[in-house]
């Protein structure tokens, strides 16, 4: 009884803190290519482009969250704190110039055909911003497939029908869950790769030949992932989950090789939340469709209540194909907005991680001797990854999703906002972290009950 009132007068002092969050405005800063180029001029400023993140106000004074760019391209992110009546220009120029320099990157190779796979229900609203963005891709030969799961309304049919036509394919798949809607559309694409993103993001206009690319130069890749950055950070729930690193696995490209194990994870393969998210990812199509598809027992919308898309990259691993994680390949992300979302995605997290794992043991059980010589290095996985983090800087994996990145430069960051990814600027809530094990502890019944649920509308897991 006693414990029950000090957590609940706890979670109550944790949302007090949570609350006194404030917003943070997002930019992207565009630098010049050649190195020492965005230094000519009085101001230090020519050449220099900054603009507002996806849908923003024009900056102003206060805090910034800051995607920097060289020539367009990707290269860190930072936190500035710009004075009352100063160039917000010239401050976070000042500020992305301390950056370290990254090598150039090689040439791209033509990319090859795409398909794009959206699956959404009753979010027409949003769904028409992420398609919008889609459309504007420069890829030269893509195709859009949006996935109606177990829709309610004919909201969804409506708005591919009235604003987008011939450009965007509607398909309606009755049965709910992410991966069953993902396999729907996985049956329908034509292209050689298919990419897979959420209706909550805004697409770079590059986003589908840098994610698709490198299945052109290496025929031995069965899956690669991408950058996700937040879109907003305007409530307390976007700025916590940001400073506890995000969806951002940083701006180094990696290819993961299970020939080659890299040395520095050693639970892999299992550690699939290191390679990417759901939100931002493609496959080979025709190794997709060999391996089954995603399990249709996992993902958002089932008991199960994620793990779909870690199912994916393990999958691809154990064919021995090779993983690349690509973050020139970007969406802006709409992160949830209360600490309610908070409380269901830390829940939901856990019991994906868990979740996906069994569905991996129960569909290849050849892995089982692999997986069991991890299980003391998982133990101690799980263990940080569900600890309570404080606001110091760290390189755990953030609220259930990988942290790393670009730091934030010496003496612009301002205090108690995100800077970098998975700097900690926020102490993460202990109600998150119980509710995280707690889903943990559920995501093995989750699936099984998930694989029972499919049998009444007639489908099996895989």
């Amino acid at each position: 009884m006693a414990g029950g009132r000090r957590a609940r007068q706890e979670t109550r002092r944790e949302i007090e803190q949570f609350l006194s969050i404030g917003p943070v405005q997002v930019a992207e800063l565009d630098l010049p290519g050649a190195r020492g180029a965005e230094g000519r001029g009085t101001a230090g400023t020519e050449g220099v482009e900054l603009r507002p993140g996806p849908g923003g106000a024009p900056i102003t004074s206060g805090s910034v969250f800051v995607l920097v760019r060289r020539a367009g391209r990707p290269v860190g992110t930072l936190l500035g704190q710009v004075p009352d009546g100063a160039d917000p220009v010239a401050v976070l120029a000042g500020l992305a110039r301390e950056l370290p320099a990254q090598a150039p990157p090689e040439p791209l190779p033509v990319p090859p055909s795409a398909s794009v796979v959206v699956a959404t229900r009753e979010r027409a609203g949003r769904l028409a911003r992420a398609l919008d963005s889609l459309l504007a891709q420069d890829h030269p030969d893509f195709e859009i497939v949006v996935v109606d799961n177990a829709p309610v309304t004919e909201e969804t049919r409506e708005l591919v029908e009235r604003k987008y036509g011939e450009r965007v394919r509607y398909v309606c798949e009755p049965v709910p869950g992410l991966a069953i809607a993902h396999n729907r559309g996985l049956a329908a694409v034509h292209g050689r790769v298919v990419a897979f993103t959420d209706d909550d993001v805004v697409a770079d206009p590059r986003w589908l030949t840098e994610l698709t690319a490198p299945f052109a130069a290496d025929p031995g890749l069965g899956c690669a992932t991408g950058l996700i950055l937040p879109a907003r950070l305007r409530t307390p729930a976007q700025v916590l989950l940001e400073s506890h690193g995000g969806f951002a696995k940083g701006f180094v490209p990696r290819t993961y090789d299970p020939a080659r194990p890299p040395a520095d994870e050693p639970l892999f393969p299992f550690t699939a939340g290191r390679f990417g998210s759901g939100a931002n990812m493609a496959f080979r199509t025709s190794l997709l469709r060999a391996v089954g598809g995603f399990d249709p027992a996992t993902g958002a919308g089932t008991r199960a209540r994620g793990g779909d898309d870690l199912y994916g990259f393990v999958r691809v691993l154990a064919e021995g194909r090779r993983l690349r994680y690509t973050p020139s390949a970007l969406v802006w992300h709409h992160h949830r907005e209360t600490w309610r979302d908070l409380e269901t995605q830390a829940y939901g997290y856990g019991a994906g991680l868990t979740a996906y794992l069994t569905a991996i043991l129960v569909n290849r059980p050849a892995l089982l001797p692999v997986f069991l010589a991890r299980v003391p290095g998982g133990l101690a996985h799980a263990r940080g990854l569900t600890a309570v983090r404080g606001p110091e800087a760290g390189d755990g994996a953030g609220a259930g999703a990988a942290g790393g990145g670009a730091g934030v430069p010496g003496g612009g960051a301002g205090a108690g906002v995100p800077g970098g990814h998975d700097s900690r600027t926020h102490p993460w809530p202990r109600r998150l972290s119980r509710l995280q094990r707690r889903g943990m502890l559920y995501g093995p019944v989750g699936y099984l009950r998930a694989r029972r649920a499919l049998r009444t509308v007639g489908l099996e897991a895989r």
